[in-house]
């Protein structure tokens, strides 16, 4: 029999070694679960010592749109699966882009590509529930710019996930990167900064 460590055992050993593999695969689950209890200890301590970040509220953003949650962003937990987050944010900045700034994605020759996201999870949501998303934009770039969003539970103050998303401008024929479009940077000027 070979054991854990690829020792050949033989006789007597043999015999004792799928028990010696059972506990040492005990001893490795309780070193897990006690290695994510401290983890867990510590994240919620940092959140709620003096260093920690005040999250953000409604008034922060300044560019909301309504989303209705679907059927289909619930898992199999009962609530808004954390990928569709993501699809949130891109929803949000894409309807401001179209019907703000005049970004005409399958016509315009600088397109966004997203080259980074982020997001914190604060508060479940669920199906059949309305989400407001609030975007701002913290910082603009020659090529890049990066958006903060916020998502609530319609008409609620208290935030439930909150994150960025970084668009760089490229050419659309390309894919270098090029200034962002001068109609673009100036609605995120005038309206999201």
């Amino acid at each position: 029999i070979m054991t854990c460590t690829g020792k050949v055992e033989t006789g007597s050993e043999a015999e004792s070694a799928p028990r010696a593999g059972a506990l040492m695969l005990q001893k490795a689950s309780r070193l897990t679960l006690v290695a994510a209890q401290t983890q867990a200890r510590s994240m919620s301590a940092t959140s709620r010592g003096s260093g920690s970040k005040a999250l953000v509220g409604r008034d922060h953003f300044r560019y909301w749109l309504p989303i209705q949650t679907r059927w289909g962003d619930n898992d199999m937990y009962g609530h808004v699966n954390n990928v569709v987050y993501y699809s949130f944010f891109d929803t949000v900045i894409n309807h401001f882009l179209i019907k703000e700034a005049g970004l005409r994605p399958t016509a315009s020759s600088a397109i966004g590509l997203c080259v980074e996201s982020a997001c914190s999870y604060y508060a479940p949501l669920e199906y059949p529930d309305l989400i407001e998303a609030g975007l701002k934009v913290q910082h603009t770039g020659r090529s890049s710019l990066k958006y903060e969003v916020g998502i609530f539970p319609a008409g609620s103050d208290k935030i439930a996930a909150h994150g960025h998303f970084v668009h760089v401008f490229v050419d659309e024929t390309s894919r270098k990167p090029t200034p962002i479009p001068e109609a673009i940077l100036a609605q995120v000027q005038k309206s999201l900064l």
